[in-house]
């Protein structure tokens, strides 16, 4: 499997198409599940998707297999893509507060609620806070990588999460109330 994508990637430096589609088709449901975290539907995940691909075909030639391997190189640039795309659709506002609280959530709630129903709803998000809560709730980023990716600071990185939050809370209650 390895040495088969090894082959494909060799194949696609040289612009073979065939290598270039099979690639695209081995990877696309793996870099769409990534897109749809941060697209609001599916026709804007398509969008990003392609953009994403677009740039992963041009710059295949500096993928190093020995630092790291094709999914984490691939996942950086879905993800890099969705927050330019994000950052195109609205603008990040800087919005600070010295302490910020973290919302109560009701597990017992979130239990009764299926995965679909919570991805809509993230999805629903005001752009900004979307993008912080994925990087911060689904992909595992710090506060600090967050405000360096998205030009932000820290502290308005922690007031998206918390906003979000509380959003959320706010959605999932009247929805299952």
């Amino acid at each position: 499997m390895e040495q088969d994508l090894h082959h494909i990637i060799a194949e696609c430096r040289q612009g073979n198409r065939k290598a270039q589609e099979q690639l695209y088709r081995q990877f696309y449901g793996f870099a769409m599940t990534i897109a749809m975290r941060y697209a609001t539907d599916e026709h804007e995940a398509g969008d990003i998707l392609c953009q994403a691909f677009v740039k992963m075909f041009r710059s295949l030639h500096t993928y190093d297999s020995t630092k790291g391997n094709f999914h984490g190189w691939l996942k950086k640039i879905v993800i890099h893509e969705s927050l330019d795309h994000i950052k195109q659709r609205s603008r990040f506002t800087s919005l600070e507060q010295e302490v910020v609280e973290e919302p109560f959530v009701n597990n017992s709630i979130i239990e009764k609620t299926d995965a679909a129903a919570i991805l809509d709803l993230v999805r629903k998000l005001p752009p900004a806070t979307h993008a912080v809560f994925v990087l911060y709730a689904m992909e595992g980023y710090a506060h600090k990588e967050i405000a360096a990716q998205l030009n932000i600071s820290e502290g308005t990185s922690k007031w998206h999460l918390s906003e979000a939050r509380k959003i959320l809370q706010q959605k999932l209650t009247i929805n299952r109330v």
